[in-house]
């Protein structure tokens, strides 16, 4: 049944057997609510032509075209609602891809349609569900991304009369990771460390680039050519 709070939900996805197993715990849950569905790219970017859903769940590899496309029209045409991917595909690629198109989650197909539910619930309160492998992608791109800003690499458009602000391996991966989204216990779960630990790499940024918030850091970062 349909409450106040209901979670709106729209998936697109090709793969039939999933499609309904996703379809039907969405609707046996009582705080969801299915919002519509679709089986190709094109239908895809039909359906973000309707009423906005609070989730959107992605099949990249759909028979006309990229998922990818459909995430990053989400983007623009429904900017209140959150993407998560959920795909056969766990190659680097696609990971960075779809979270630079705008995907807040990142979850590999082969989970139990049952246990996405737990996921969307994540999704919905501001977290980023991902999968371990997955996760291990990520920090190998954020990890690549700190060894070259060490050797000398600073993005375009960063301000050149700002002095630039050093920072060590751990405290640009803890920014890269607060920097999309990430919490402090889903970047401990990412870190393998403790979320004491995060929070005190989060104040020692803080203090280094002379700023009280996430926003401020955010900002600042950008503008020192630390963030890409």
């Amino acid at each position: 049944m349909n409450v106040a709070s209901s979670i709106r939900v729209a998936i697109v996805e090709d793969d039939m057997d999933f499609l309904n197993a996703l379809t039907q715990t969405v609707q046996e849950e009582v705080d969801m609510e299915l919002a519509g569905t679709a089986s190709t790219r094109s239908a895809g970017l039909d359906l973000l032509q309707g009423p906005s859903a609070d989730i959107l769940i992605v099949d990249l590899g759909l028979p006309d075209g990229s998922g990818i496309d459909v995430i990053r029209a989400a983007a623009t045409l429904w900017p209140d609602c959150s993407t998560m991917v959920s795909t056969t595909f766990g190659d680097e690629a696609h990971v960075i891809r779809s979270i630079e198109a705008g995907a807040a989650g990142y979850l590999l197909k082969h989970r139990e349609p049952e246990r996405l539910a737990a996921e969307i619930r994540s999704l919905f309160s501001g977290g980023s569900p991902i999968s371990p492998l997955i996760a291990r992608h990520v920090l190998t791109r954020f990890r690549q991304s700190s060894r070259e800003r060490t050797g000398g690499e600073r993005s375009d458009g960063a301000d050149e009369t700002r002095p630039l602000t050093s920072l060590s391996a751990r405290e640009q991966e803890v920014l890269e990771l607060i920097t999309k989204g990430f919490t402090a216990d889903e970047i401990a779960n990412l870190m393998q460390i403790s979320r004491y630990t995060v929070l005190t790499f989060v104040r020692r940024i803080y203090k280094k680039l002379n700023v009280s918030s996430k926003a401020e850091a955010i900002y600042e970062a950008r503008a020192q050519g630390l963030l890409r």
